[in-house]
């Protein structure tokens, strides 16, 4: 696990604002109406339910607070250290066993109070229990309030801490402050440290990253570290010595020749030796820094002695490098990660998993049978192959050539064609045929097409001679335009059928059985019932004759005699039709009351709207008045006078009851 993993921690609220967060939930989430008159039972059960959610938030929120925060035993040893160095490993563990302790005291509270409600006798005793059940709660998690606000600090300091992954390819750099730490992985990574001229200007561990044959390695800046015993280190140098312990990396030790840092040659020697213990199974390299100053050949012969005993050690390489000037910034980068790459494959091929996998890895050589050397071949025709020489008039032509020719880059377009490879190279140029819908043209050509297109013709003009294109009404060009007349008709009666439907919607329907009857049936089924049917057929007959008159009738003399006709037809009820006699449909039509009335109808004697006006004048005020009456209903958008209706001014969804789960917004 990274640092990175343990930035993954939600905010810690204050114990004021968890009493908030746990309370309100309740009150939103359970019901909120109780009355006396309830069955007991109801009202233990509701005030139990209460303080059971009240216990469960609180358990909720407490565990995600105790499973986010890491415990130091499950960590790395390195990250463990570390967060021991920066937050007090014993305050640490002591904050978390409070909040456990807690949560085990709350659990405990509502099972006490839980087995008491089951007893309330009354609504004024249970609220009285869960009120104090409630309090209890609260009582305990506002004594936490030192935790919660210790874990909140660690949780916005962990955030802040960056991403070192203990696993992977590290450099580490250590050494007196002010000795050019910080320059120096500003050089070769992105990180962006603060570089000042005084001591400790790095407070704490810096990260960046860098990619060295085409695998990611991370550099470390530790902060400065003067040379004392651990006991009297403070909180920024331990950090420094926190990740000399415990990550495998290649240490970088800088030293500074020139003595600018403040510090001599032999107290940067002295604490490279009082540290050494922690370089064991690392590769460590001595980096004299700022060379553009003070080489190592231009030291005293003391300090130079000083130094020479620590390159002199078997496991130590030095290098001088400038981060001024960049000298050999580049050379110790690389130095350093084959170093480093050297001895993480050493370490691994020493550990027993490498005899599962070495058979995997093993490359595989001939065994020689003879002292013969076997060179490899090379075809003669490839070694007196002529070197290309653009100066040789004589050479091959090459694209290129042909592209500088033809106008050059932009200008020159390549041709496909000359590669192709075809029975006949004269072919190559042709022109391809067209492709039309995806299909090439080329491969639906009849080769006895101009036969037949000439055997077309000559149909067509012996139809044309014949006259079979003279009316030309009903003539379809193709199969397309014949398919769209069909589908216009279609659509034309689905159109009527559906008006039709649409005109009959809000009419009685007529059974199947009650079709038409003729006159000679009518008669026939009264006479065997025992009726008389003459005054029917007499009736009949008079119709028939008004019936065929009115059809030569004028429009002008058929409202004349409309009076006569429709007064005799309202006496006998619906008119029929006579046998032999022909009908005329669509020229009579039933009124609401079964009466017939002409499809024409006459106009009105008298316009009722004027009724009981004395003259116009009267009229047109009478209009203004209505008028202005109804203007108000109009601007309301009423229906009319009746249309009183008063909206309701307090919707009882918006004004009543609670707000459902997680709900704030009404829209």
């Amino acid at each position: 696990m990274s640092t990175s993993g343990l930035k993954a921690i939600a905010p810690v609220p204050t114990a004021a604002d968890f009493l908030d967060i746990v309370l309100s939930r309740t009150q939103r989430k359970t019901p909120t109406v109780i009355h006396k008159n309830f069955k007991i039972s109801r009202i233990r059960n509701f005030y139990m339910r209460k303080v059971k959610f009240t216990q469960d938030t609180f358990d909720e929120k407490l565990g995600a607070i105790l499973t986010e925060f890491p415990l130091l035993d499950d960590l790395h040893p390195f990250l463990a250290s570390l967060m021991n160095v920066l937050y007090d490993k014993n305050h640490y563990k002591l904050a978390l066993g409070q909040l456990r302790t807690a949560r085990h005291l709350i659990d405990q509270v509502a099972k006490d109070y839980v087995r008491l409600l089951k007893f309330g006798d009354s609504l004024y005793r249970c609220k009285q229990l869960k009120k104090a059940a409630l309090g209890r709660m609260a009582t305990i998690m506002r004594r936490q309030k030192d935790p919660l606000a210790y874990l909140e600090q660690v949780r916005q300091h962990i955030s802040r801490l960056p991403a070192i992954d203990p696993n992977t390819r590290t450099l580490l750099i250590c050494g007196y402050p002010n000795v050019g730490k910080s320059s120096f992985i500003n050089k070769v990574t992105r990180a962006d440290v603060d570089v000042q001229p005084y001591a400790f200007t790095t407070k704490s561990l810096f990260v960046g990253h860098l990619d060295y044959k085409y695998l990611r390695w991370q550099v470390i800046d530790t902060p400065g570290i003067l040379d004392h015993p651990l006991e009297e280190m403070n909180t920024i140098e331990m950090q420094s010595i926190t990740a000399l312990a415990h990550l495998k990396s290649c240490v970088l030790y800088f030293m500074d020749l020139s003595e600018q840092c403040g510090y001599t040659v032999e107290a940067q020697c002295k604490l490279f030796h009082s540290i050494k213990p922690l370089f064991n199974g690392k590769p460590t390299m001595l980096v004299i820094n700022k060379i553009d100053v003070t080489r190592l050949e231009d030291l005293i012969p003391e300090n130079r002695a000083l130094v020479q005993e620590i390159i002199d050690a078997e496991d130590v390489q030095c290098i001088q490098v400038s981060c001024y000037s960049e000298e050999g910034v580049m050379d110790l980068k690389n130095k350093a990660c084959d170093a480093l790459l050297a001895h993480r494959v050493e370490s691994k091929l020493k550990g027993t998993k490498i005899n599962s996998v070495i058979n995997r890895i093993h490359v595989a050589q001939p065994k020689a049978r003879d002292d013969l050397v076997r060179t490899p071949f090379i075809p003669d025709v490839i070694k007196e192959r002529k070197k290309y020489d653009k100066d040789d008039p004589d050479r091959k032509k090459l694209l290129r050539d042909i592209e500088l020719e033809e106008g050059g880059a932009g200008v020159f377009n390549i041709n496909i064609k000359q590669d192709y490879i075809l029975a006949n190279p004269e072919w190559k140029m042709d022109i391809m045929p067209e492709i039309m819908n995806g299909k090439n043209v080329a491969d639906f050509i009849d080769p006895d097409i101009a036969e037949k297109l000439e055997a077309l013709e000559r149909e067509e003009e012996k139809l044309q001679a014949e006259g079979f294109y003279d009316s030309d009404e009903d003539i379809v060009d193709s199969d397309d335009e014949r398919e769209a007349v069909e589908a216009q008709k279609a659509l034309k009666h689905k159109i009527h059928s559906q008006s039709l439907k649409k005109s009959k919607k809000n009419q009685s329907r007529l059974p199947r059985t009650a079709t038409l009857r003729t006159l000679s049936e009518l008669t026939t089924e009264l006479k065997k019932a025992g009726y008389d049917p003459s005054s029917i057929e007499a009736r009949a007959g008079v119709l028939a004759k008004a019936q065929s008159a009115k059809r030569k009738r004028t429009e002008a003399d058929m409202d004349v005699d409309m009076d006569d006709a429709d007064a005799g037809e309202g006496e006998e009820g619906d008119w029929m039709d006579v046998d032999g006699e022909e009908q005329t449909p669509n020229k009579r039509v039933k009124n609401n009351s079964g009466g017939v009335i002409a499809k024409h109808a006459r106009a009105p004697k008298s316009n009722r709207q004027l009724a009981g006006m004395r003259d116009e004048q009267q009229t047109s005020k009478a209009f203004k008045l209505r008028n202005l009456g109804q203007r108000e209903r109009n601007r309301l958008a009423k229906a009319g006078e009746s249309d009183r209706a008063i909206k309701v001014k307090m919707p009882k969804h918006l004004f009543a009851g609670k707000r459902k789960g997680g709900k704030t917004d009404r829209r």
